[in-house]
């Protein structure tokens, strides 16, 4: 169960931005409303520098889709709406088509936990023009944020080197669905679990946490504090031990372990939350040990990121596991995925499909042209290329693929020598699910299964590789085409 559904139990139609309405009711006025069109959602760089993105969102989005409706309230308040001679903005008629209005595009994407790369779509849309600009501004909410934060997640759990990463983010997010949809994109990244109790328990993963430096503060001094900590909770202790001193901290906690360990419990390790955390932790790992409590974990937090921790990795620290919070919950150095959603064919009332392409005075923001689907090619077990292309175009034999943003780097596939897969999936058809949603467990084990088939290259964080994705040779000369003749008609 989602958290959308116990919040949003109706509609979440007028999640869109107003030019969307207002476009669709220009489509309703020039009876254009049920022509087909085809839209892809898709992002034009890697976030934060790298060499991969990881797709996440699509459940959130396929329960936003299945509720698509206007319900009565969101018809009142588009009936209360008034244009600059105060009259009402929409005809009463269109009002009336919205209320009826069932959703029955068909809509395919990329699997959640799948590695993509820029301008390959991770879901296309197909049906009337309509629908598919209502969903647009939803869509591009949903998978822009839980796809940048399922990115950070992975290159941070890429750093700790298979060591727990804890989600501790839920104060430092943006707002109430944020931390939700942040904890959701987080686990699938790889997090182990989070602080998070709601979204615990709406997404079933572990809830994890230590105590605060208020705990310790409420009491008459650091070792009473540790103490009533593990009386109340001896199974389940992990105690904080930079409230005043560290490393008096750090024997305070061995003595309450010790304690507790004369019961038959056993603590399970300290948290550091500030200073020199390679010395600190050095530091605790060898007084624990010193006192024969080498099971004991050392936790720490403060702001990490996986700069931060592969440093920490390279100076020796004796870290154990991980607190993130606000670097992660809010992909502190990219705050947006930038990802777009364009028209890219449309059928005419004969059933003739006409590409359709946005020029830019910007390269990178000419868009790709076509029914477009994306096909992965491997070579030995490992990711060789991606090939974008038009599902209408016959692939038998071997393909070529350009590069978009440099035509004179090509690449040769052949399916007789490699293996290779098409990314999208079916998840609607005429409106209807057709896609069996995935535990969430499984999103992110594909996370790690498809990490481990990317080259080590493309996974650094400085400088990475540039994955190879090209568009198949017939599409990209036919975009090519259509730059010319527009470029052409401009200037005519």
């Amino acid at each position: 169960m989602n958290y959308s559904e116990t919040k949003n139990t109706t509609s979440l139609a007028l999640l869109t931005d107003f030019y969307e309405i207002t476009m669709a009711y220009g489509f309703w006025k020039h009876n254009m409303h049920e022509q087909n069109a085809v839209f892809n959602l898709f992002f034009r760089s890697n976030p934060f520098d790298g060499g991969f993105t990881i797709a996440a969102g699509l459940e959130t989005a396929i329960d936003y889709l299945n509720r698509f409706h206007f319900c009565q309230a969101d018809i009142d308040y588009l009936r209360s709406l008034k244009g600059n001679d105060s009259r009402p903005l929409f005809d009463e008629k269109f009002l009336e088509y919205l209320t009826t209005m069932e959703f029955d595009c068909d809509v395919e994407a990329i699997q959640e936990g799948t590695v993509v790369f820029p301008n390959e779509p991770l879901i296309r849309v197909k049906g009337p023009i309509l629908q598919c600009q209502l969903i647009e501004s939803a869509l591009l909410n949903i998978i822009n944020f839980q796809t940048l934060i399922a990115t950070k997640s992975a290159r941070i759990n890429l750093a700790a080197k298979g060591e727990p990463v804890m989600e501790f983010g839920l104060r430092r997010a943006q707002g109430i669905d944020g931390s939700i949809s942040a904890t959701r994109a987080a686990f699938i990244g790889g997090c182990s679990g989070t602080s998070n109790v709601l979204a615990a328990y709406h997404l079933g993963i572990p809830a994890l946490g230590t105590h605060a430096h208020s705990w310790v503060q409420a009491f008459e001094d650091e070792p009473a504090a540790f103490d009533a900590f593990a009386a109340a909770l001896p199974t389940n202790t992990i105690f904080l031990v930079d409230t005043y001193n560290t490393p008096k901290g750090i024997d305070n906690a061995i003595e309450a372990a010790k304690k507790v360990e004369a019961q038959g419990y056993r603590i399970k390790g300290i948290r550091l939350d500030s200073g020199d955390l390679a010395y600190l932790s050095q530091l605790a790992r060898k007084k624990l040990n010193e006192a024969g409590l080498q099971h004991m974990k050392i936790v720490a937090s403060n702001d990490l990121d996986e700069y931060l921790i592969s440093s920490l990795k390279q100076q020796e620290a004796a870290i154990d596991s991980w607190g993130i919070g606000t670097k992660l919950v809010t992909a502190f150095d990219q705050p947006a995925l930038g990802g777009v959603y364009k028209l890219a064919a449309i059928e005419t009332k004969t059933g003739e499909w006409l590409d359709r392409i946005k020029l830019s005075e910007q390269s990178i923001k000419v868009n790709i042209p076509g029914i477009q689907q994306v096909k992965r090619f491997y070579r030995n077990g490992v990711m060789a290329g991606d090939m974008i292309y038009d599902q209408r175009k016959d692939l038998s034999g071997p393909v070529k693929m350009i590069d978009p943003s440099d035509p004179t780097r090509t690449k040769i596939l052949d399916k007789a020598s490699l293996s290779c897969e098409d990314l999208l999936v079916p998840v609607l058809k005429k409106g209807k699910c057709v896609y069996q949603q995935e535990p969430i467990l499984k999103l992110q084990q594909r996370t790690s299964q498809q990490l481990d088939l990317l080259d080590k290259s493309i996974k650094r964080f400085v400088n990475p590789h540039i994955y190879p994705v090209g568009i198949e040779e017939t599409l990209y000369n036919r975009r090519l085409e259509l730059i010319v003749k527009y470029k052409q008609d401009k200037q005519g």
